[in-house]
């Protein structure tokens, strides 16, 4: 077991599992809160590729990989939305309002030593490179143990800041290293960079980065994109235009049932209202997204994320006019061509890469040297293969939502086990949450939940402090 505390301590430790954008918005939260309070605590951030502050968005280190929301939206800090302009002027970096990731992934690394730093001495964070199996509870001690790869760790709290499940391609797998099924493991594109051309299967934001990677600094590189409905992100604009704000009925009132039929006919109705301003509708309507979603019946959820929820996310999910300019650069030069079907049947062949896509009632051929699974972030917790989800759900310390788009929790984060009573010691935030508040997987939202745990778990925190502790 791994004994990470100066001799003595018997402060609350908490471990935060995930170190990338949600383990690193916990941890600079929780710093801050015990910071406030004057209490002490020790924070285990456990990453298990060393990414630590990075996760795999900000681990990129290509340029032309920006961010996909402006800099006045992706502060760190719950309160303070102008703290990433003021550090992008402080350090000299000049922007068009759009970061590349891999700055904003060093601003998120400053932020938790600048929390470190205020929390000092009596609270500070260890960085832990290894993979989080399993947890059990403890008799004896802390509540938690935390089972490593390498070794185990004792924790009074844990929040499962475990990020997008991983990428599931909606074909059988290929056996073959040609097919590169997670396009942001550590390396996975550098061999597709061969000048072969390359199929991407998705038509999402992780097509658009992996085109751009893989054609950069190859003028011989084609991509064929390839998805069910053959749809791509829609452009930031710049700031609107003057004018009266967006009034939705809905909006106004927070209390009743919302009907997906009749929330559809007010967006609809208010964009019809406001010609070339849809973007202003969409960005109105964002924030009220959780609200709407707790009180949108059961099968009104399971029909959104049926038929709507992939034309809400080309909308909802924009990228910024540099990186939509390179993309129409490559469609315009025939490097990328986008193509909409079912892929049914996929081989390897010659060293070749061979797919079959349903167009109604007609089949394409494609052939390629490299097939890359961009569809995105897996959609069923159930199928997950991440060894920790599996343990917490099949002992049931953890329990799907029932659409199975992540854990069910509280409103507080709390993880329900099995019988659907709250956990006192374990939590959660960002995209695990997304089938209980489904708007949940960008910074605003997940810096939010950030701060409201923080302040829970430091408040007390106190209680959990052994006698005769120190700090």
């Amino acid at each position: 077991m791994r004994d990470l505390n100066p001799p003595g301590y018997r402060g609350p430790v908490i471990a935060v599992v995930g170190g990338g954008a949600s383990g690193t918005l916990a941890a600079i939260h929780l710093l801050r809160s015990a910071a406030e309070q004057q209490r002490p605590v020790r924070i285990i951030l456990i990453d298990r590729h060393g990414r630590h502050g990075l996760g795999q968005a900000y681990s990129t280190t290509h340029p032309a990989h920006l961010l996909n929301a402006p800099v006045g939206q992706m502060s760190a800090l719950d309160g303070d939305p102008d703290d990433l302009t003021r550090w992008a002027a402080a350090a000299g970096i000049g922007h068009d309002g759009f970061l590349p990731r891999q700055i904003y992934g060093r601003y998120l690394r400053d932020t938790l030593s600048a929390a470190e730093r205020r929390a000092l001495p009596l609270s500070r964070v260890t960085q832990v490179t290894s993979d989080a199996v399993a947890i059990r509870q403890n008799a004896r001690g802390r509540p938690l143990r935390l089972l490593l790869a390498d070794g185990c760790i004792d924790a009074d709290m844990a929040v499962l800041a475990i990020g997008n499940l991983p990428p599931v391609p909606p074909f059988p797998a290929l056996q073959s290293h040609r097919f590169i099924a997670d396009p942001w493991a550590p390396g996975a594109l550098d061999d597709a960079r061969d000048g072969s051309p390359v199929i991407v299967v998705g038509t999402g934001l992780t097509m658009l980065d992996v085109a751009i990677a893989v054609t950069t600094g190859n003028r011989d590189t084609a991509v064929q994109a390839v998805s069910r409905h053959g749809l791509l992100p829609r452009v930031h604009r710049g700031p609107p235009p003057p004018g009266s704000p967006i009034w939705l009925p809905v909006i106004s009132d927070a209390t009743g049932p919302v009907q997906l039929t009749e929330l559809m006919w007010q967006v609809r109705s208010a964009m019809a209202s406001r010609p070339g301003s849809w973007q202003d509708v969409m960005d109105a309507l964002r924030p009220h997204v959780p609200g709407l979603w707790q009180r949108m019946p059961a099968r009104d959820r399971r029909l959104f994320v049926r038929h709507v929820a992939r034309y809400w996310e080309v909308h909802r999910h924009r990228v910024p006019p540099a990186t939509a300019r390179r993309i129409t650069e490559l469609r315009c030069t025939g490097r990328l061509s986008v193509l909409q079907g079912q892929v049914t049947k996929v081989a390897e062949e010659a060293g070749q890469v061979r797919l079959h896509v349903a167009q109604g009632g007609s089949t394409a051929e494609l052939t390629a040297g490299w097939l890359i699974n961009g569809t995105g972030p897996a959609t069923d917790i159930m199928r997950a293969r991440d060894p920790l989800l599996r343990d917490l759900l099949g002992r049931g310390l953890a329990r799907p939502d029932p659409l199975r788009l992540g854990i069910e929790a509280g409103p507080d984060g709390a993880v329900l086990d099995a019988s659907g009573t709250p956990s006192s010691t374990l939590f959660t935030l960002g995209p695990p949450l997304r089938g209980v508040w489904y708007e949940t997987t960008a910074i605003p939202e997940i810096r939010a939940q950030a701060a409201a745990l923080a302040r829970r778990l430091t408040a007390g925190s106190q209680e959990r402090q052994r006698p005769g502790s120190a700090a």
